[in-house]
């Protein structure tokens, strides 16, 4: 997959004030890539300088290889966008509203606004009025209206904003479908957490201008630590002492440690190679050690961002 947008090594002053300091990433066809990071931490400016309303003092911002800075026109036609809750003509259609975006593009046909219409699950409705729809199917059409120039890169701040919980389950599965089925890539920034990490393939912390790290959240994906790929697993035994003198000898494992311990029932939180669950359940039948339980463990999200802002600000 190719590099849709591709930010690198981008700063940015007010005046005296560094507010980004040289950040780089990448967002590649159909994948959903979150920005995290606590108010102040430069999230807002970087969408300004994606979309050209503002213009980095170094670096260079890449659209579908087009330069926002020498290529603007060219750059920002692969770009739709979605902030907060979009503008709406209420008293208009659906299909209206669209219609009158189309006129700013060429060869928009009654056919595509009725396609954008089928996939962001407004078919049936396009032709009701706005004022009669939820909050939900506001976003939806908002999101209809970014999609219909048929963008390589979609933006959405704060996607969820207002919506009730069956509308931000519905939003998220929207926007998945939307990734999957176009090849958009989608650069989504929230402050919500949880949604996140049930909605992004990859995110970027930041804090302070600068990103402080970029991991997967697949959690299919092994993730990669010093060239080594390893998991975090929860071993739970009743056999304490057997089980933690047997674990120094198995090469899968990397580390380990006493967890916790209640009513003889003992965890202990191992990190071990990748994929070798069954391995070390081999290793440890074989020494007649009776294991209760063994998992992967999958670090929330919260967990991780509270993780690196402590770093940061040590």
């Amino acid at each position: 997959m190719s590099d849709i947008l591709e930010v690198q090594s981008v700063y940015k002053k007010f005046g005296s004030r560094e507010i980004i300091k040289g950040i780089s990433f990448s967002v590649k066809e159909g994948e959903i890539f979150g920005f995290l990071g606590p108010n102040g931490a430069g999230k807002t400016t970087t969408i300004k300088m994606i979309v050209g309303l503002i213009s980095p003092n170094k670096g260079s911002i890449k659209i579908n290889g087009h330069d926002i800075q020498l290529e603007r026109e060219a750059a920002l036609s692969n770009v739709g966008a979605v902030v907060e809750s979009p503008e709406l003509y209420l008293y208009l259609t659906g299909r209206q509203n669209l219609e009158q975006i189309a006129r700013f593009y060429k060869n928009i046909t009654k056919a595509d606004i009725d396609n954008i219409g089928n996939l962001v699950g407004l078919n049936g409705r396009l032709d009701d009025k706005v004022k009669k729809y939820s909050l939900g199917m506001k976003q939806r059409l908002g999101l209809a209206s970014s999609l219909l120039s048929k963008p390589k890169l979609l933006i959405l701040d704060e996607p969820t904003n207002g919506l009730d919980p069956s509308g931000i389950i519905d939003l998220r599965n929207l926007i998945k479908k939307t990734a999957k089925e176009t090849g958009t890539a989608v650069f989504v920034s929230s402050h919500i957490l949880s949604e996140i990490q049930q909605l992004c393939d990859t995110v970027a912390f930041i804090k302070s201008g600068v990103i402080q790290s970029i991991e997967k959240l697949n959690q299919e994906e092994v993730t990669e630590l010093n060239h080594q790929a390893f998991e975090t697993l929860i071993l739970v035994t009743r056999e304490k002492e057997k089980c933690l003198d047997a674990l120094k000898n198995i090469s899968h494992i990397e580390s380990f440690k006493l967890q916790n311990e209640n009513n003889n029932i003992s965890n202990i939180l191992i990190s071990a190679n990748a994929g070798s669950i069954p391995d070390i359940i081999l290793d440890l039948s074989k020494q007649n050690i009776r294991i209760e339980e063994i998992y992967k463990k999958h670090q929330q999200l919260e967990d991780r961002y509270m993780e690196l802002v402590k770093e940061v600000n040590k």
